[in-house]
C-alpha cells in the first residue's frame, strides 16, 4: 500500500477507537473522517459526497416519514389495541406482543416502532399487573428480530444493499432476499425468548422509584407581611439553592408551574420544592419562610389541574441535555417543565437534583405545562411513558395509513417499482392524505442517523480505493487458512463485535468493502457473506449501547447493564449459530467453475 492506504487505515482505526472509547456522537466522528479524506485529496468531492446522494440513504429517510404517518394516524395503536388484550402471565403477554412488533418492524424502521410501543407497553403492563422489566427487553429484541425480515426493516439492510450495488455494479437484493435467512432466526429467537426470558429477566417494578412523592417534594409557605412579600424569586434567594429548587407556587387556588425567576411572591403563597428533603431545615432558616399550614401535598400534586401535568419521560439518545447538569441545561426554560426526580438503573437518584448530569435512558418525573406533552410527542428529546390527562389518539386515518404501507410493501416486493420510488411515494401520500403533517414528517427524520450513514460511505470507499480492503482481505484469508466456512464465521463474529461497540450502520459499511475483496480474491460467492453482514449488524443484544432500541428501553424497564448481559449474550449466541447454520446449508460458498 502507498501512503494513502496507510493513512486511510490509521484514520479508520482512530475513528473506531473514538467511537468505542469516547462519548463523541457517531455522526460527528464520521463527518470528521470525511473532512480529512477530502482535505488530504484521498477522495474526490464526488466520492466524498456520494453517500449523501445514495438511494439507500434517501430510502431510509422516506421510510422515517412513512413510520411517522403510521404513528400520527393512530395506525400502530389500532393494531396494539386489537391484539394485546389481557394475558394471564408473562409468557402469554410475550406471545401477544411479538406479532404486532415483529410485523411492524419488518416493514418500518424499528426505532420509531419501539418509540411508539414503549408508552403503550408501559401502560399495558400496569393494567395487567406485570412489571415493565419483564416486557421491555423483549420489546426491543422483537423489534430487532423483526427488522431482519425484509430489506426495509432496518436502515442497515438498505445501506448495505446500496453500497453493495455501488461497489460491485450488480443489481443488489430484493425486498425479501434476506427473509430466507432471517425467518428461521426469528422463529428460533422468539422461542428462546418465550422459554427463558420470563425466568431470566428481573421482576423490577418501575413505579417503585417514584412511588412516594413525599420522598422528594417538600412544601413551605411565604409568611404574611414577611420580608419576602413582593420580592421576586431571584431576589428572595430561592433560585439557586444547592440541594433543592422551586417547582411551583400555589396561590389562591391556582397553580403557577415552571416558576420564572421574576415571579413576585405573595403572602401565604405555598411553595413546593423538589430535591433532597433533608434540606427542609435549611429552607426554614430563610427569613420569611414558614412551615406550610396544610399537609398532604403528595395528594394535591396528584390532583389533576389544568395548569399542570405529571409526566414520566425517558431521556432519549438524541436529547440535547445529555451530559449536562439539570441546572446548567436550563431545563425549566428549555422545556417548560420541572424535574421532580430522576431514576437511573431502576432506582431514584438522590442528592442535589440540580447537579445531576442526565444520561440517555434516565427516567424523569416531570411537572410540566400541558403544552409539553403535545410538543414532545413529535420531538426526539424524550420518550413519554405516562401522562396524566392523556388524550385518546385519533384513528380516523389509521386504516388509510395501513393501506399506504401495504401499497409500498406490495409495489417494492413485486418489483413493480424500485424500493426508492415506493418509499418516496409512500412518504408523499402520508403527508398528502393527512396521516401526518409536514411538520411531523420533518421531525421524524433522524438527522444523526442519516448523517452518520452518508458520512460513513466516504470511509468505506476510501478503504477500497486505497487498497486497504485488499490488504486486510489477504490477512484474513491467511488467518482462515483458506477455509470458506471459517471465513464466513469470522465475518459474522467481526461485524457482531463491532456492532456491540459502535453503531451497526458504521460497522456494516466499514466491513463490506473488506468482505467483497475477500470473496473476490478467494473466488467465493459473496451473497452469503453480505447476508451475514446484514444479520450480524442487526443482531445486537448484549449491551444497551449496541443497538438504539436497547438503549430506548433501558430506562422504562428499570434495567441495569448486567440485565442485558444476562439475556443478551445467550441471545447473540443463538442467533449467530442459527444464522451461520442456515447460510452454510442454504448457499454454496465457493463459486462454481
Amino acid at each position: 500500500m502507498d501512503w494513502q492506504g496507510w493513512f486511510s487505515l490509521a484514520l479508520c482505526i482512530v475513528a473506531l477507537a473514538t467511537l468505542i472509547l469516547t462519548r463523541i456522537k457517531p455522526h460527528l466522528v464520521m463527518m470528521a473522517a470525511l473532512t480529512i479524506l477530502s482535505v488530504c485529496g484521498i477522495l474526490t468531492s464526488e466520492e466524498v459526497l456520494s453517500g449523501f446522494s445514495n438511494q439507500g440513504l434517501i430510502t431510509v429517510a422516506a421510510m422515517f416519514i412513512v413510520a411517522a404517518g403510521m404513528y400520527s394516524s393512530g395506525a400502530v395503536d389500532l393494531l396494539v389495541n386489537h391484539i394485546l388484550g389481557r394475558p394471564d402471565n408473562v409468557r402469554s403477554a410475550l406471545s401477544r406482543m411479538f406479532g404486532p412488533v415483529v410485523l411492524l418492524s419488518g416493514f418500518l424502521n424499528n426505532t420509531p416502532v419501539v418509540a411508539t410501543m414503549i408508552p403503550a407497553i408501559h401502560t399495558w403492563s400496569r393494567k395487567i399487573g406485570i412489571a415493565p422489566s419483564k416486557l421491555m427487553i423483549p420489546l426491543s429484541y422483537f423489534a430487532i428480530l423483526g427488522g431482519t425480515l425484509t430489506l426495509i426493516g432496518t436502515s442497515t439492510n438498505l445501506i448495505v444493499n446500496s453500497l453493495y450495488q455501488t461497489l460491485t455494479g450488480e443489481a443488489g437484493f430484493s425486498l425479501f432476499s434476506i427473509s430466507t435467512v432471517s425467518l428461521p432466526v426469528v422463529i428460533v429467537g422468539l422461542l428462546f425468548i418465550w422459554i427463558f426470558f420470563p425466568k431470566w429477566l428481573p421482576n423490577r417494578d418501575q413505579n417503585k422509584a417514584f412511588a412516594n412523592l413525599r420522598e422528594f417534594t417538600l412544601e413551605v409557605s411565604v409568611a404574611h407581611s414577611g420580608p419576602l412579600v413582593n420580592k421576586t424569586v431571584q431576589e428572595a434567594g430561592l433560585r439557586h439553592l444547592h440541594r433543592i429548587y422551586l417547582v411551583e407556587i400555589e396561590r389562591d387556588g391556582t397553580v403557577i408551574t415552571a416558576v420564572s425567576s421574576e415571579e413576585k411572591l405573595h403572602g401565604g403563597d405555598r411553595l413546593v420544592f423538589a430535591g433532597d428533603t433533608d434540606a427542609i431545615s435549611d429552607l426554614l432558616r430563610i427569613n420569611g419562610i414558614v412551615p406550610s399550614t396544610e399537609s398532604g401535598y403528595a395528594q394535591t400534586l396528584m390532583t389533576q389541574r389544568a395548569e399542570r401535568r405529571l409526566v414520566e419521560a425517558v431521556v432519549s439518545p438524541h436529547c440535547t441535555t445529555i451530559g449536562h447538569a439539570i441546572r446548567d441545561a436550563r431545563f425549566r426554560d428549555r422545556y417548560g417543565a420541572v424535574v421532580l426526580a430522576v431514576a437511573r438503573n431502576g432506582e431514584r437518584v438522590k442528592g442535589n437534583l440540580g447537579s445531576i448530569k442526565l444520561q440517555a435512558g434516565d427516567t424523569l418525573l416531570l411537572e410540566a405545562r400541558p403544552a409539553f406533552v403535545s410538543r414532545q410527542r413529535y420531538n426526539k428529546d424524550f420518550l413519554l411513558i405516562s401522562d396524566l390527562d392523556t388524550e385518546a389518539p385519533r384513528h380516523e386515518r389509521a386504516y388509510l395509513a395501513w393501506i399506504i404501507l401495504f401499497g409500498v410493501v406490495s409495489a417494492a416486493g413485486l418489483e413493480l417499482i424500485s424500493m426508492l420510488n415506493a418509499a418516496l411515494m409512500g412518504a408523499g401520500l402520508m403527508i398528502i392524505t393527512g396521516c401526518c403533517t409536514a411538520n411531523q414528517a420533518e421531525r421524524s427524520l433522524d438527522l444523526n442517523v442519516l448523517i452518520t450513514i452518508g458520512a460513513s460511505f466516504a470511509l468505506g470507499i476510501a478503504l477500497q480505493k486505497t487498497g486497504v480492503a485488499g490488504y486486510l482481505a489477504e490477512s484474513i484469508i491467511d488467518l482462515s487458512d483458506g477455509k470458506p466456512w471459517l471465513l464466513l464465521v469470522l465475518t459474522y463474529l467481526t461485524v457482531s463485535l463491532l456492532t456491540e461497540m459502535i453503531t451497526n450502520n458504521a460497522a456494516a459499511i466499514l466491513m463490506l468493502p473488506i468482505i467483497l475483496e475477500i470473496t473476490e480474491k478467494a473466488g467465493l460467492n459473496n451473497v452469503p457473506f453480505v447476508l451475514a453482514i446484514m444479520m450480524a449488524a442487526s443482531a445486537s443484544f448484549a449491551t444497551p449501547i449496541g443497538y438504539q432500541t436497547n438503549l430506548m428501553v433501558y430506562g422504562p424497564g428499570g434495567y441495569r447493564f448486567t440485565d442485558f448481559l444476562r439475556v443478551g449474550l445467550p441471545m447473540n449466541a443463538i442467533t449467530g449459530i442459527t444464522t451461520l447454520t442456515v447460510l452454510l446449508i442454504g448457499w454454496p460458498l465457493v463459486l462454481s467453475e
